[in-house]
């Protein structure tokens, strides 16, 4: 008999993009020995993201290995309005990698590794240029570094304090008032119904007969 329960998929917490596969040969005494290196970018497109390698003799356990290595090594982005909240440039060894914001509407103006780690990271519009090395590996460790080199700005800390003063002046939520309300109704509505029981009830009691005047002796 075919079950008939609904196999649902549980929703991952992080995505995951393979930027890189490569064949690694080293020489030994017997000849040579293959092995392949994963890159492997991980975020949540949520402002956390990282960058991780992995090396095995094949391709499934080399990308695992660098999807543990990402998210033991996750970042932190402060994101203003879908964009990086000043520009940067950092330097990683052959790498060099310039970031600048952009308004709502640009899109990710951006190529290779570093497109994928900013997607993952949760960046919408950004202007970035690529001045040194077309290395893989380099750009995305660049990239990394670069987010991590970012601060919150003046603008950003004042955003937030409105958030939170905002939240601290609406003690509940719309959806709460609205059932709270009939709540109120019916009890004002139940409270006279109540009195005018217990007034037709009062009524009804017979009132005690009256003794008859005791008779005169003859």
């Amino acid at each position: 008999m075919k079950s008939h329960r609904k196999n649902f998929k549980a929703k991952k917490e992080f995505e995951e993009s393979v930027i890189q596969i490569d064949r690694v040969t080293r020489v030994v005494k017997g000849g040579r020995r293959l092995r392949f290196r994963a890159t492997v970018c991980v975020g949540d497109k949520k402002g956390r993201v990282g960058v991780g390698i992995g090396k095995s003799n094949e391709v499934t356990g080399a990308i695992q290995k660098a999807v543990n290595a990402a998210k033991k090594t996750m970042i932190k982005v402060p994101l203003f309005k879908g964009s990086i909240p000043h520009d940067h440039q950092v330097k990683f060894k052959s790498a060099i990698v310039l970031f600048k914001p952009a308004q709502p509407g640009t899109g990710i103006i951006a190529g290779g590794a570093v497109r994928t780690v900013l997607e993952l990271a949760g960046v919408k519009n950004i202007l970035t240029k690529s001045l040194g090395t077309t290395n893989k590996l380099s750009t995305s460790k660049a990239t990394i570094l670069a987010l991590s080199e970012l601060r919150k700005t003046p603008a950003m800390e004042k955003a937030e304090k409105a958030k939170q003063e905002i939240k601290q002046k609406a003690p509940f939520n719309k959806g709460q008032a609205r059932k709270a309300t009939p709540r109120k109704t019916e009890a004002v509505k139940k409270a006279p119904v109540k009195k005018a029981e217990a007034a037709k009830k009062a009524p009804a009691k017979k009132a005690p007969a009256k003794k008859a005047p005791a008779k005169k002796a003859e």
